[in-house]
């Protein structure tokens, strides 16, 4: 029997929004696995999101940066929330951003070896950053996207200064149509990914485990029915849920496009840009994701809850 302890409680909560007694009872009847804890939360109706567990709070910055055709998305992570505010960490997360855009490199090792503005390499500055600022500091990742013709739009949420926040966003639109046109069209679908948090432009590039575990879930909902009908209720689940998770089908959130599904909206603005649009991708960054962070964030409720 697996030792059900506040940070597991803290963790099943943060993934799934669900209460923590709830989250309590559901690592108890699945011996601490949080993957299956999340499954049997969604299975009683529970759980408030489909959201990958794991994926608790790191302090940093994430930083987006666009240029004429291409954009980067970067993210850099410190001890406190505190470093984030101050000057010399911002100034080292743009220009490491900046330097990615610049050079093409996204590879953290290769990025990492280029030349950084104020001298040496970025690996360097970083090293030189955890000496002034007193705090280990790490450049985690780093992602772009380019286009031959078009834009790349961008998105950062809760922005603490240009370009860095807690979210960020790009998205690159492949066309030959009015760049002012596709640039609105851009943000606004990066606002949309920021928000709505889609897994993959199509089902062939989402994770199989990913399909596989929702086409499970599907069957023990409806355990029990003869094999042609299961058949049908998982296909007719999956149609579901491919427009709850791929940016395309997903309904969007912006008020110009109120109704609409992400692909109708890049349609209908094709007309306005005078040339065709396609969607080439998107990369959303949001601090922390899947790092193990211990916090005392209402740790007294969730060692209450534990004890209960």
């Amino acid at each position: 029997m697996a030792t059900i302890t506040a940070a597991l409680v803290k963790e099943l909560r943060e993934s799934t929004g669900a209460g923590m007694m709830d989250c309590k009872a559901a690592l108890t009847e699945n011996n601490g696995d949080i993957e299956a804890s999340v499954d049997w939360l969604r299975k009683k109706g529970l759980s408030k999101a489909a959201k990958k567990a794991g994926r608790v709070a790191a302090e940093g910055l994430v930083a987006a940066l666009i240029g004429e055709r291409a954009g980067v998305v970067v993210e850099v992570n410190s001890e406190t929330d505190f470093v984030a505010r101050n000057e010399d960490f911002q100034t080292l997360a743009r220009n490491v951003a900046g330097v990615a855009l610049s050079s093409g490199k996204t590879d953290v090792e290769e990025l990492g070896k280029q030349a950084y503005p104020a001298g040496g390499g970025v690996a360097d500055a970083v090293t030189t950053a955890i000496a002034n600022i007193g705090e280990n500091l790490t450049l985690r990742r780093a992602a772009g996207l380019s286009v031959e013709s078009g834009v790349v739009g961008r998105y950062v949420h809760t922005q603490i200064s240009d370009g860095l926040g807690k979210i960020a966003v790009i998205v690159a639109l492949e066309s030959k149509g009015d760049k002012d046109v596709l640039a609105t069209l851009a943000r606004q679908l990066a606002m949309h990914v920021a928000s709505a948090n889609p897994l993959a432009m199509t089902a062939a590039e989402l994770d199989a485990a990913t399909v596989e575990r929702e086409k499970n879930l599907l069957a023990e909902k409806n355990a029990g029915k003869p094999p042609h009908v299961l058949e049908k209720i998982i296909e007719s689940g999956l149609k579901t849920y491919y427009k709850e998770v791929l940016l395309p089908e997903q309904v969007s959130n912006h008020p110009d496009h109120a109704g609409k599904t992400v692909a109708q909206a890049v349609k209908e603005t094709e007309g306005k840009a005078g040339a065709p649009i396609a969607i080439k991708g998107f990369v959303r960054y949001a601090l922390g994701e899947g790092i193990e962070k211990a916090t005392g964030d209402f740790a007294a409720e969730v060692a209450a809850a534990v004890k209960g």
